[in-house]
């Protein structure tokens, strides 16, 4: 009995971006108090929410656009919001819920 190989009729393209930025946002959640780590992590974390972004619109599910703006918005590096330590610490755990989720489930139809 052979097993036919068939390839899916769907890809993950916001699967990487969306590990890449649960990861980043516990590995930085020691660096909250440190103004010039922190920058950078709000660099990396907003980036990465923007591809995202990108991915959900390819995607064409809107759902995923507010949660991953969000995001972008929160931790914008050009015009910083500022929370304290509690706050920082919920929207660390909160965005890698959601980078993780959206990441597993944005998917885009193949096109051959």
């Amino acid at each position: 009995m052979s097993a036919r190989q068939t390839t899916p009729d769907f890809t993950r393209p916001a699967l990487a971006p969306g590990l890449l930025g649960a990861i980043a946002l516990v590995a930085f959640l020691a660096v909250i108090g440190d103004d010039g780590w922190f920058t950078v992590a709000r660099f990396v974390i907003a980036i990465l929410a923007l591809i995202m972004l990108v991915f959900a619109v390819q995607a064409k599910q809107w759902w995923w656009l507010p949660p991953l703006a969000a995001i972008a918005v929160l931790w914008n590096p050009v015009l910083p919001i500022d929370l304290p330590l509690i706050g920082w610490q919920i929207a660390h755990g909160v965005g890698a819920i959601v980078f993780i989720a959206s990441g597993l489930l944005i998917k885009v139809h193949r096109v051959d």
